[in-house]
């Protein structure tokens, strides 16, 4: 799976959807998928990552108790 760097566009792929998806883990294991060898993975923060359409990620991915806060 790719995402998306907010700040700076670049395309991560995603090493294991199930950490990405686990709304307990806030950091996350990618590869930047720039140039032509494969990057050493690198940990980022999922606040930090969009779709590429630059949709946010889901709530529920990022906060454990999304069910039981408030609605803004």
């Amino acid at each position: 799976m790719l995402l998306q760097l907010k700040d700076s566009g670049e395309l991560l792929k995603i090493l294991d959807v199930q950490e990405l998806i686990d709304p307990s883990i806030d950091s996350i294991q990618a590869r930047d998928q720039e140039g032509q060898e494969e990057q050493s993975p690198e940990s980022y923060k999922k606040e930090n990552l969009v779709f590429p359409s630059g949709e946010n990620l889901p709530r529920c991915w990022m906060d454990a108790n999304y069910k039981h806060a408030k609605a803004s």
